[in-house]
């Protein structure tokens, strides 16, 4: 197999999932010894784990006036809604896009637009199905909101679902971040909910597949709007 094709197959994998790979391969072994057939059944549930924590590199457009997906999966909600009290955004209704994550996709979180992180917060909740609206405020969350160049504020919002039940956020407060740069990961099916800033218009529609890093979610106007 040439190196091309198996750059296509073999991701490199985020340093959080070896501990998870080594347990289901550890599983695989046993159920080899205790039946053949089950083993072979650990193997594909080893590899699907090694898959969930892939963490390809990604090409960010370098193009000025862009945001790019912070996630990998399907717009599922184009709306304007009340960003998360927690993150300071003020309780005026911004444009929110939701990226639902299938336990098949990349986990990975990634920023959207280059700028300041002004808040961080964890808030406790549910673990309801994370396509559902109502998982925006009843589920576990940890967001973020980041001042561009110009003042300007958006927020992201990490969403745990039916399975997920860690969220991970390396961003700290006051940390500066570039387009495209990882700041989090959710284990297992979850979401992403983007609060666009004053003057951003959505480019994306709901049913679309979205690859974080790489996928041009909304355009910024050229100046903040007095």
């Amino acid at each position: 197999m040439s190196v091309s094709m198996l750059s296509t197959f073999v991701k490199p994998m985020h340093p959080e999932g070896r501990k998870f790979v080594a347990i289901a391969a550890a599983i695989a072994l046993v159920l080899f010894v205790i039946w053949e057939p089950l083993g072979w059944i650990g193997v594909g549930v080893t590899v699907w784990v090694y898959y969930f924590f892939r963490d390809p590199e990604r090409v960010t457009p370098t193009r000025a006036g862009i945001m790019v997906s912070p996630a990998d999966g399907v717009v599922s909600l184009l709306e304007p809604a009340t960003p998360p009290a927690e993150l300071g955004l003020g309780d005026a209704p911004m444009t929110r896009i939701s990226v639902f994550m299938s336990v098949f996709n990349c986990h990975v979180n990634r920023i959207p637009a280059a700028g300041r992180i002004t808040a961080v917060a964890y808030h406790e909740g549910k673990f309801l199905n994370a396509s559902l609206d109502k998982a925006s405020t009843d589920n576990e969350r940890n967001g973020i909101a980041v001042e561009l160049p110009d003042g300007r504020r958006y927020g992201v919002v990490q969403i745990a679902g039916l399975v997920a039940r860690r969220i991970l956020c390396w961003g700290v407060f006051d940390e500066v971040m570039a387009r495209g740069q990882r700041f989090g990961l959710i284990r297992f099916g979850s979401r992403l909910d983007i609060y666009l800033p004053q003057g951003a218009e959505p480019v994306v529609e709901i049913g679309q597949t979205m690859v974080a890093g790489e996928t041009v979610i909304a355009t910024l106007s050229a100046a903040a709007p007095e």
